[in-house]
């Protein structure tokens, strides 16, 4: 019974997507690290990042329990494996824990996910309700991992671009995600952009920022910032993943296209975490 109450208590924390934010901000660390990072930089900086997101994930179900009903029946809270209550304390222990590991690297760090957990916690409650304003929180929240890894190692300039990437691609897909969910949202007033403008506009935004990124990635190659291994994932592998997802995206409005959308787009991220260690 233990056990399985907590199986449910980590699968709540969405681990796929912990497991992502540890591994970023160990790069984050890694692409900025001076000869005096040490290991526990690595540890406390990733750990503390992924228990951020976790925190947020958590509050998040907690705020959409009636939408997921009908977005995400599966999930923990809405099948009823998981309390409301638990899941409260629980998300306020991760919470806490996050916030320690943080304040054990510096006070900057500490700061860094404070603010995180404001912004996804106000997100939560009033934001995920407005048109952009959402996606535009989630987005910076996760671009911000990577800056945080690079205030931990000392040097946050070194990861501007890796933020940069990963607003820009949470931000195609927090918007995508908001097509998949459109049944359940609308039933609960919650006026996401496709709701507000359309499928059609919604599409042309995530064809434009698509595209834009696209172009972007291109960039630290021709700005020499990272080498030839860098472009070659990035044109051969990334690029063509971005550009079947558009293909996906306007063949259909269907939630199983759009789930398939958001999972290229997920896979994407990593692609481009591959390409930027093996550019350095």
């Amino acid at each position: 019974m233990l056990l399985n109450s907590l199986f449910n208590l980590i699968k709540l924390t969405r681990p796929l997507n912990g497991v992502i934010a540890f591994v970023s901000i160990c790069v984050a660390v890694f692409i900025s690290s001076e000869n005096g990072t040490t290991i526990s930089i690595y540890l406390l900086a990733a750990l503390s990042g992924a228990i951020t997101g976790a925190a947020g994930n958590v509050i998040n179900d907690i705020y959409d329990v009636e939408i997921d009903k009908i977005n995400r029946p599966d999930r923990v809270l809405v099948s009823g494996k998981v309390g409301t209550r638990l899941a409260v304390i629980f998300y306020f222990l991760l919470v806490t824990t996050s916030l320690l590991l943080s304040y054990i690297i510096s006070i900057q760090n500490l700061l860094i996910v404070l603010g995180a957990t404001i912004l996804v916690f106000i997100y939560s409650k009033y934001f995920k309700r407005l048109p952009l304003a959402g996606n535009l929180i989630v987005a910076t929240v996760t671009g911000f991992a990577f800056i945080y890894g690079g205030v931990a190692a000392g040097n946050y300039s070194e990861n501007i671009f890796p933020a940069l990437f990963a607003f820009m691609t949470t931000l195609i897909r927090e918007i995508v995600k908001d097509i998949e969910d459109m049944e359940g949202d609308s039933s609960f007033f919650v006026n996401s952009f496709p709701i507000a403008y359309g499928i059609t506009k919604a599409k042309r935004l995530i064809l434009s920022l698509t595209i834009l990124l696209i172009i972007m990635t291109t960039l630290p190659f021709i700005l020499k910032i990272y080498n030839i291994e860098f472009f070659i994932v990035i044109m051969l592998i990334l690029n063509p993943f971005l550009v079947y997802s558009l293909k996906l995206l306007f063949n259909s409005d269907s939630k199983v296209e759009m789930r398939k959308v958001s999972s290229i787009l997920k896979a994407v991220m990593i692609i481009g975490l591959i390409a930027i260690v093996l550019g350095l």
